[in-house]
């Protein structure tokens, strides 16, 4: 969402209003048209460049509507196949790891639809992720441990207690070792040393920055995480229902606060390119 406004893709927002006026509609519903239409041609675009799957977030002002989710979901399904790509095989829906998105997570996997829930900080997350059988999950290490820098005051935390860091590790932990086939991808990383603490972490999400210290580093790369490790884990099994996991979560001080500015985050950026759209198709 936040890309799509960049003026070097204006011809894929050029396509998207396109589309939308041939839709025809009143112009709040050419706006809701064409929002897809961007996430689409996006994802589509990618897809063509790489061997793998790509994230296509839904608006994160659904983020709190179950139904809604679901069917935001689905008409994007459609517009992937009206592209010729196969949503199935190639495409993650990238839902906000809510109760109610968490939910919509499980509905969409009941029906094969493959789902990346995102805006994860919280254990409770992980485990209701898990319970909702979803293919992948995305926790944030770089927010997390943001989070608590500013919290503690800090400048910095070594890699074994960096709070975002751990936050992974007991996820990897939890799954691996109860069975869960949900995929860890960890995400938001801040530096290369939190990179190599997470080694052998199912997916690990990287910014080219990042890659290029990797690549630079003479430095022998050690596995810290594996499913044998994991599986000599002290952590005991629990499960939540809608009101453990929403007192759970509240308990969970860095996991509220950036859940909740995350989603706004995020809905921001839905709401700036909305409005770019709503002035090309009143052009």
């Amino acid at each position: 969402m936040t890309a799509a406004s960049d003026n070097k893709y204006s011809s894929l927002i050029d396509i998207a209003v396109k589309y939308a006026k041939k839709k025809g509609g009143s112009l709040d519903e050419q706006v809701n048209v064409a929002l897809d239409v961007v996430a689409v041609t996006f994802g589509t675009e990618i897809l063509k460049i790489i061997p793998g799957r790509v994230s296509t977030e839904i608006d994160a002002r659904l983020s709190y509507d179950t139904q809604a989710t679901i069917d935001k979901c689905k008409t994007i399904y459609a517009l992937y196949e009206e592209n010729g790509v196969k949503p199935k095989e190639r495409v993650l829906f990238k839902i906000a790891s809510t109760w109610e998105g968490i939910q919509a997570a499980k509905q969409l996997e009941k029906e094969g639809i493959k789902t990346n829930l995102t805006l994860m900080f919280g254990f409770p997350q992980a485990v209701a992720c898990a319970e909702a059988n979803v293919f992948l999950v995305s926790p944030f290490v770089g927010r997390i441990t943001d989070f608590w820098k500013k919290e503690k005051g800090v400048s910095g935390f070594d890699p074994e207690e960096d709070p975002g860091v751990k936050s992974v590790r007991d996820i990897y932990s939890y799954y691996k070792k109860f069975g869960y086939k949900t995929i860890v991808m960890g995400a938001s990383f801040r530096s290369k040393a939190q990179i190599l603490a997470l080694a052998g972490c199912d997916y690990l999400t990287i910014s080219p920055t990042l890659l290029q210290e990797l690549h630079d580093c003479k430095d022998p790369i050690k596995r810290i995480m594996s499913p044998e490790e994991a599986s000599k884990s002290d952590v005991e099994k629990v499960s939540y229902d809608e009101k453990k996991f929403r007192y759970e979560l509240g308990r969970d001080l860095c996991a509220t606060y950036k859940l909740a500015d995350g989603i706004n985050s995020f809905a921001q950026a839905a709401e700036k390119l909305e409005k770019l759209l709503r002035e090309k198709l009143q052009s």
